[in-house]
């Protein structure tokens, strides 16, 4: 399996470590529920693992929230 790393996985979180476990956390639960996986793996591989392969490979993104109009 691949190894991934936080540089490379911060850049596509925002550079924050806080946005990239709150990513990650998200994910992870909706596997754990039975969301599709967008990655192919075996069963056996953890939905926190999932995650971060699917961010590392941008098939999950980080959603920006819209500016506020005044």
């Amino acid at each position: 399996m691949k190894e991934y790393f936080r540089e490379e996985l911060l850049d596509k979180a925002g550079s924050s470590v806080y946005k990239l476990v709150m990513l990650v956390t998200k994910r992870a639960i909706e596997i754990a529920e039975g969301a599709p996986k967008l990655v192919d793996v075996p069963e056996n591989i953890k939905p926190a693992t999932v995650a971060i392969m699917e961010i590392a490979e941008n098939r999950v993104r980080l959603k920006e929230p819209k500016e506020k109009k005044e």
